[in-house]
C-alpha cells in the first residue's frame, strides 16, 4: 500500500563553487585573523559564488550530479530548501527542475533555513508515502554571500555558499537507505536571534526607508550557540528512540555543520566520541541548508561513512527551526 511505502536514499551529488576564500584573505580585508576564526568557528576557509552566480546555478548541478548517483534523469518532484532564492516571487525549485531536465513536474522552496534540508527530506518521504511521487530530488543550495554585511567579520566568517541534493525513491522500510521518522520542530518566538531584518512584508524596503532598511543576514551567536545544541541534542535522542535504537547505537551523526564547538557540544552531551561526528566545515564554512549533504558527500568520500553504518542526521536553524532523522547508510556513491 501506499502509506506503507519508505523513502530510501538513492543518490547523491553535491558541487561548491571555484572560488576559495581563506581566513587570511578575510583578514586583508577586516579586522580579524585566522587564529580568531579557527578559535571561535573551527572554519580555515570557505567556497564564495561568483558575480552573477545565483543559487538555482548551484542547485542545478548539484541535482544533476545527484541524478547521476541514483542513475536516473527523471524524478516526479523537485523539493528546494534555501534561505538564498534567486527571487522572491517566484520559488526557485520550478527552475531547477525545467534546468535539470525534468521537465513539468511539481517544485517548491522550503524555508527553514540551515534546517531547510531536513524539513525537505521529510516533506519529500511525505510525497513518497502517500503515493504522489515515487521518487523526488531533494535540493539544499545556498548563496549566503549575496546577503553578508561585508564589513560584519563574524558572520563573513562563518557561511560558505553551495549546494547538496539527494534522490529518494519509493522503498521498504527494512533496506539500508530508508529514512526513519522524522522529528521536527520550531519556535517562532526566537525569530529575531537568526534574521534578515528588511525586505519581506514586515519591513519592505522601499525608497523612504531604503537609508535606513537592513538587508543582511543577523545573528545572536552566543543565543543561537546554547539553542542549537540544546534543540539538535533533543531531536536526536527522539529520532534514535522512533528508530528503535540507543543514542550508544549510533555509528555517525552528520549534524549541521555550523561551528566545530557546535557540533562537539553535541557529542558531549549525547555522551558519543566526537570521532562519530564527521567535521567538513573547515573546509567550506556554514552552508547553512546544504551543509548536511556537503558533509554526507565528504563522509563517504573519506571512508568515514560506510554502507551498514547506523546514521544519524540533525540540524538547528532560523524560525528558530530544528529537525533530526535516521536511516541506514546505503551502497551509494557520491558525484
Amino acid at each position: 500500500m501506499a502509506a506503507a511505502r519508505a523513502a530510501v536514499v538513492c543518490g547523491l551529488g553535491t558541487h561548491l563553487p571555484s572560488r576559495v576564500v581563506t581566513n587570511a584573505d578575510l583578514a586583508g580585508e577586516l579586522d580579524t585573523s585566522d587564529a580568531w576564526i579557527r578559535s571561535r568557528t573551527g572554519i580555515g576557509q570557505r567556497h564564495l559564488a561568483e558575480d552573477g552566480t545565483a543559487t538555482s546555478d548551484l542547485a542545478v548541478e548539484a541535482g544533476r550530479r545527484a541524478l547521476k548517483s541514483a542513475s536516473t534523469d527523471t524524478v516526479d518532484a523537485v523539493i528546494v530548501a534555501t534561505t538564498t532564492p534567486d527571487h522572491t516571487c517566484p520559488a526557485t525549485a520550478p527552475a531547477v527542475a525545467a534546468r535539470t531536465g525534468l521537465g513539468t513536474v511539481p517544485a517548491f522552496d522550503v524555508a527553514a533555513v540551515c534546517t531547510g534540508f531536513l524539513y525537505g527530506l521529510a516533506a519529500g518521504a511525505g510525497l513518497i508515502a502517500a503515493g504522489t511521487a515515487h521518487s523526488v530530488l531533494v535540493v539544499g543550495a545556498e548563496t549566503y554571500s549575496s546577503i553578508l554585511d561585508p564589513r560584519d567579520r563574524s558572520t563573513r566568517a562563518i557561511f560558505g555558499d553551495g549546494a547538496g541534493a539527494v534522490v529518494l525513491r519509493a522503498g521498504d522500510r527494512d533496506e539500508p537507505g530508508a529514512l526513519g521518522p522524522p522529528v521536527l520542530g520550531s519556535d517562532g518566538t526566537g525569530r529575531a536571534l537568526i534574521q534578515v531584518p528588511s525586505g519581506g512584508s514586515r519591513h519592505p524596503i522601499r525608497a523612504e526607508n531604503a537609508e535606513r532598511a537592513d538587508p543582511y543576514f543577523r545573528m545572536a551567536g552566543a543565543q543561537v550557540f546554547r539553542h542549537a545544541v540544546e534543540r539538535m541534542t533533543e531531536a536526536t535522542r527522539e529520532a534514535v528512540a522512533r528508530a528503535g535504537w540507543t543514542p550508544e547505537e549510533i555509528d555517525v551523526l552528520v549534524a549541521h555543520q555550523a561551528n566545530v564547538r557546535i557540533v562537539n557540544a553535541v557529542a558531549d552531551q549525547l555522551r558519543l566520541p566526537r570521532s562519530r561526528f564527521p567535521v567538513h566545515l573547515d573546509r567550506v564554512g556554514n552552508t547553512a541548508a546544504a551543509s548536511i549533504p556537503l558533509a554526507l558527500a565528504d563522509a563517504v568520500t573519506a571512508g568515514a561513512l560506510r554502507p551498514g553504518h547506523r546514521t544519524a542526521l540533525a540540524a538547528f536553524g532560523g524560525g528558530l527551526t530544528w529537525g533530526a532523522t535516521t536511516l541506514t547508510w546505503p551502497d551509494v556513491t557520491p558525484v
